[in-house]
């Protein structure tokens, strides 16, 4: 099975803010107190796959109780032939990714 890393963290639309001065959890002498708030606007493109993650099951569980079921049963069949080509095509994905 291959995971979809479809988010690339290099061209991802929310960027990140500088540090604030300071430790964390300490407060600073007034600056940046109460009167500011911080806002984040996320894109469109990112709303959307935010709205599809959220109303998508993670998986599909009647699926992995027949996969159970069938090893249970001995019927489980791997193909290795297939596992090979998705572990080679994630490896592909992976070294383009780190080129990029």
């Amino acid at each position: 099975m291959k995971i979809d890393n479809s988010i690339n963290p290099a061209t991802s639309p929310i960027s990140e803010s500088p540090a604030r001065a300071g430790k964390p959890g300490q407060k600073t002498d007034g600056v940046g107190s109460a009167n500011t708030s911080d806002s984040v606007q996320l894109s469109a493109q990112f709303q959307h796959i935010e709205k599809n993650l959220a109303s998508s099951e993670t998986f599909d569980a009647a699926r992995v109780n027949e996969i159970k079921q069938a090893i249970q049963e001995g019927r489980f069949v791997v193909n290795p032939e297939k596992v090979a080509d998705g572990l080679l095509s994630t490896v592909r994905d992976l070294i383009q990714n780190r080129q990029a």
